[in-house]
């Protein structure tokens, strides 16, 4: 069997000695020889077993694996999911409306791997190519129609993806600009590259509001669109409230537990290619009406008259993107809970304290993953150029969301954001069982 990971090395195997950005596999080859591996696959050297010498191992490794399983994966439709922001809830949507429809379907995104309704954890978004490979194989062993896979820019960067073909590919947009000299970025650019891996028959699914939709339009593929105006599928009159959400597509009226005009926009990607498969539409239109919030993502709870709005988002983009949404939807004040992780990203933490005390109408600052750093340290740093007196800092985050619910009052938001649907509070090294979600309904019964 033909192995990358040395640990998994068993007599007899062959270990590919594959590079990546931050790792090379010919570090690990004396430890898959000394545990068995009978032939070596590696960009240069000479070893005592039998080596193979290529000039880019990823690339060895792609074209093996395609090889290996393609009349496999003619069992399974792969649906891969591109854009800056919806790619996660509009997976996940998309996910449930095909269970819902008894299309067996399974999931790989950043919220995990979703197979059979159970979840399993990862580490990354998307992982690299022989692991997507696994999880393609397990999905076909369990029977699944379909796989909804989220790709992050990254992954396609690193080739997570080569060689991978799609039957369906979502573009939900992004707000990347071009540059000063009207080139398309690179960060675009890898949009296309993955639009060109559409099977021939395939269908791929374009926000015609993002700016870069006639340039992801290639002529040989069957382009939908979605959007609010001119598209194949376009969404109007939308009325949004702190429970649901109203709207029309295409003038058919649905009525959907997720919140946000954003969260509108990822309901009306899935709907675009759910009704562009091979279902009846009063079947879609049912299935329609089963959907759950995403865990973590613009995740609503009522309490009372108000209403508690859980965000994983922790950059001050995704902050101000949560509270732009949030202010759409408001009636009242808006009131933010949020801190920052340890170790990483220290130059965000002054921009996060200016912008939600600026944006929004009351901050509580409160730990997130404080990881090796002092959760105090980390909140100095929020605080540190903050000019308003409309905050308060409360160490424990268990309290934090208990004060933050305590003060509202009819018709208020509460933002509780950084964490989103993660079910560990990391300090020091451990994860700590803690969940946004599981506080919030504590106190919001």
């Amino acid at each position: 069997m033909l192995r990358v990971n040395s640990k998994k090395v068993e007599p007899g195997d062959t270990f590919l000695a594959l590079k990546g950005q931050n790792t090379n596999g010919e570090d690990y080859i004396e430890e898959a020889i000394d545990k068995g591996a009978a032939c070596i696959i590696a960009s240069s050297g000479d070893y005592e077993v039998k080596t193979i010498i290529t000039n880019d191992t990823r690339t060895y490794l792609s074209n093996y694996l395609r090889e290996l399983n393609m009349e496999r994966f003619k069992k399974i439709k792969i649906i891969g999911i591109i854009g800056t922001y919806g790619k996660t809830s509009t997976g996940s949507i998309l996910y449930e409306l095909l269970n819902n429809l008894n299309s067996k379907t399974s999931y790989l995104g950043s919220l995990g791997f979703y197979i059979n309704e159970k979840k399993e954890n990862t580490e990354e978004t998307t992982p690299d190519l022989y692991e997507i490979y696994e999880y393609i194989n397990r999905s076909i062993d369990e029977e699944c129609e379909n796989i909804i896979i989220e790709l992050s820019n990254s992954s396609i960067t690193k080739r997570h993806i080569e060689g991978l073909r799609f039957d369906v590919v979502i573009y939900t947009g992004t707000e990347t600009n071009v540059t000063e000299d009207g080139h398309i970025t690179d960060y675009v650019s890898t949009k296309l590259d993955v639009v060109k891996m559409i099977n021939k028959d395939g269908i791929v699914i374009i926000n015609r509001n993002d700016t870069y939709y006639e340039y992801l339009s290639l002529p040989q593929n069957k382009n939908i669109f979605y959007g609010w105006a001119e598209s194949d599928y376009n969404i109007s009159e939308v009325n949004l409230n702190y429970d649901k959400t109203y709207m029309k597509i295409n003038g058919e009226e649905f009525e959907i537990p997720l919140l946000g005009s954003k969260n509108a926009s990822n309901f009306l990607a899935a709907y675009s290619a759910i009704s562009s498969m091979e279902f009846e539409k009063e079947d879609i239109i049912n299935a329609c009406k089963n959907i759950n919030q995403v865990d973590g993502r613009f995740q609503g709870i009522k309490h009372r008259e108000n209403l508690v709005i859980i965000d994983y988002a922790y950059t001050p983009k995704l902050i101000k993107n949560v509270i732009d949404i949030a202010k759409e939807l408001r009636k009242g004040k808006i009131i933010t809970i949020i801190g920052a992780s340890g170790n990483r990203r220290e130059e965000m933490r002054p921009q996060i304290g200016r912008l939600v005390t600026e944006e929004t109408d009351y901050a509580i600052f409160t730990t997130d993953n404080p990881r090796f750093e002092e959760p105090e340290k980390i909140i100095e740093d929020i605080i540190s150029t903050v000019d308003r007196d409309n905050y308060e800092v409360i160490v424990s985050r268990k309290e934090a969301i208990k004060k933050g619910i305590d003060k509202l009052e009819e018709n208020d938001i509460l933002l509780v954001l950084g964490k989103g649907n993660e079910d560990g509070q990391i300090i020091g090294s451990d994860p700590f069982p803690f969940k946004d979600y599981n506080e919030v309904k504590k106190h919001t019964k």
